[in-house]
């Protein structure tokens, strides 16, 4: 037995640094991610991630990323926002936790209704119905963006009563100026 050729010290020590064994798992949330093309989804993830803003490319069809934090790890699919593609998303609700919505709040009035058309339609699918929904407003660093008070503009109000609605500005969350002003509905 080797344990009689070192002091008690030694086996102390030795157990205390290398027999803990593993640290615990951190639980995983599946979410999806989904908007338009041009609301910030990729930036946002990518941001989360740690990754250099200058190497973001759209997403064209889909997307997955592991997004650690210190209690959990998020496990996000990311699900491009082209008119042919966003025909597909259902596909990939099957098993998410969360949805994050990202909207362009700058975008012009069709991208708008458009962007209000999918989230109504995701609000009310049978695999998201249920569950906690994100609303992101990004591009509030813009002239043309819409204010909290403008909320209405996506018809939340009518829809969310339980809801927060959270404006984030990418931009400024890219420069670690994170730009948050939640209304609660």
């Amino acid at each position: 037995h080797l344990k009689e050729h070192f002091p008690p010290f030694f086996w102390q020590c030795f157990r205390a640094l290398c027999c803990k064994g593993p640290p615990p798992a951190r639980p995983e949330y599946d979410l999806v991610c989904i908007g338009l093309t041009g609301s910030g989804k990729t930036s946002l993830l990518s941001k989360l991630c740690s990754e250099s803003p200058e190497n973001v490319v759209s997403t064209t069809g889909f997307s997955i990323k592991a997004v650690p934090f210190q209690n959990a790890i998020l496990n996000v699919k990311e699900l491009g926002g082209a008119d042919n593609i966003r025909k597909y998303w259902s596909r990939y609700y099957q098993g998410s936790q969360g949805v994050i919505f990202v909207l362009d709040s700058a975008s012009s009035e069709d991208d708008l209704e458009a962007a209000r058309n999918e989230l109504h339609s995701a609000l009310q699918h049978p695999q998201l119905c249920t569950l906690p929904f994100l609303i992101l407003a990004n591009h509030q660093d813009k002239p043309a963006a819409r204010s909290v008070q403008e909320s209405e503009i996506i018809g939340l109000k009518r829809i969310l009563n339980l809801f927060s609605f959270l404006f984030v500005s990418i931009l400024n969350l890219l420069f670690s100026k994170l730009l948050l002003v939640m209304e609660f509905a």
